[in-house]
């Protein structure tokens, strides 16, 4: 086994180790590019405010990354040092993610579920709700139409007007007497 070096970082020697690696996963050529390339990430992960312990740990799975990815390399687009020191970083802003991430808050309102509506409420609004069908029934089929799309498809006076080829003033129309109907029907308390 003889030993590899990067004596003066040049693109072509680089470039050669990275395409022995990623054609014939030559642990040579590996083990040159880790000598000159780790303690360069690694004081560049320094640099950025990593401590010790974080940038050799960075270091080492930049390189690992290396080792897996090598075949992904393309000299058209990046200098192997571009690319090496390219997942360096990204690697550190995934380690920066994960262990700066907000704490839940349990009582935060979008977290916490609605409260159980009471016994007397739930049996009020079935009450109403019976109520309502009951005078929907009284409606003639045109009133009828215009409140089932209005309020139970959720679709506005235009659009209802299109749809049923109406003029807008008629389902307007229409809708007001069918309240006026059921008003009557229900009486005021109820609605």
């Amino acid at each position: 086994m003889t030993q590899r070096t990067l004596s003066a970082e040049t693109a072509e020697d680089a470039t050669h180790l990275m395409t022995q690696i990623a054609v014939h996963q030559d642990r040579d050529a590996f083990e040159a590019l880790f000598r000159h390339y780790a303690p360069r990430v690694k004081a560049y992960m320094l640099k950025l405010g990593s401590d010790g312990a974080l940038a050799d740990e960075l270091a080492q799975e930049t390189l690992l990354m290396v080792w897996r990815k090598a075949a992904q390399f393309d000299r058209a687009k990046a200098s192997p040092s571009t690319w090496i020191f390219t997942i360096a970083r990204n690697l550190r802003i995934d380690v920066f993610r994960k262990n700066n991430r907000p704490e839940l808050d349990p009582n935060d309102p979008a977290l916490v579920p609605d409260a159980e509506e009471p016994a007397d409420e739930q049996m009020d609004r079935v009450q109403r709700a019976k109520l309502i069908r009951a005078a929907m029934k009284s409606l003639n089929e045109e009133q009828a139409e215009v409140i089932r799309l209005s309020f139970f498809e959720d679709k506005s006076h235009s659009v209802i007007a299109e749809e049923l080829d109406l003029p807008l003033g008629t389902v307007k129309s229409r809708l007001r007497l069918a309240f006026g109907r059921i008003r009557k029907e229900l009486g005021e308390d109820v609605l």
